[in-house]
C-alpha cells in the first residue's frame, strides 16, 4: 500500500487533520480510537474524562486504517461523520482525523503526531490492547496516563453483532 505526502515518497509517518480544532488549545487529554457506531460506553468513557477538568480532544482513526484492522466491512461511518458527531459531545473540545499508512501503528509515531497538541494525559479503557504503548507514549510526551472503566457489553463490535442477530 502506497500513502504519498505530496513529494512522491512514501509516508511513513501519521497526520492530523482537524475536524474541531479547540481555540485556545490548552493542554488536553488526548484519546484516540475508531469511536465508530456511536454507543453509551462511549459517552460514559468521554463524559467520565472531561468531568477531570481538563479539555478533550479525540483522534479518529481514517477510514484506511481502520479498513486495514478490522477488514472491509469496517468502518461503518466514515472518518468524517464520526470526527463529526464525536466534537458534536458537549464533552468533547476539539477531534481530529488520524491519516497515515495503516502500518505506522506504533507508540513512538503517535507520540510524535500529538507532541504539538502537549497533551496533559492520553486516556484508555481497562483492557485497552494498546495499554502498553499508550503509556510508553505518554511517558514520551511527559504526560499522565488515564485508565477508565470499560463497559461491559458495550463495543461497536458488539452493537453490530446485536444488530446482525435481530436482522
Amino acid at each position: 500500500m502506497t500513502d504519498t505526502d505530496g513529494t512522491g515518497e512514501q509516508a511513513t509517518s501519521l497526520r492530523l487533520l482537524w475536524f474541531q480544532r479547540p481555540e485556545p488549545l490548552e493542554r488536553p487529554v488526548v484519546v484516540t480510537g475508531v469511536f465508530d457506531v456511536l454507543h453509551v460506553g462511549h459517552v460514559r468513557f468521554l463524559q467520565s474524562i472531561a468531568a477531570r477538568g481538563l479539555p478533550l480532544v479525540v483522534g479518529i482513526e481514517s477510514d484506511e486504517r481502520v479498513r486495514a484492522w478490522k477488514g472491509p466491512g469496517r468502518p461503518v461511518n466514515p472518518d468524517a461523520e464520526r470526527s463529526e458527531t464525536i466534537a458534536a459531545l458537549g464533552c468533547v473540545a476539539g477531534s481530529f482525523v488520524i491519516e497515515g499508512p495503516p502500518s505506522v501503528a506504533d507508540w513512538a509515531a503517535y507520540a510524535e503526531l500529538l507532541r504539538p497538541l502537549s497533551p496533559a494525559a492520553l486516556a484508555f479503557t481497562a483492557g485497552d490492547r494498546y495499554t502498553q504503548a499508550k503509556i510508553r507514549g505518554a511517558d514520551a510526551l511527559g504526560a499522565q496516563t488515564w485508565e477508565l472503566p470499560f463497559t461491559p457489553g458495550r463495543s461497536t463490535t458488539a452493537a453490530l453483532g446485536r444488530l446482525a442477530s435481530s436482522l
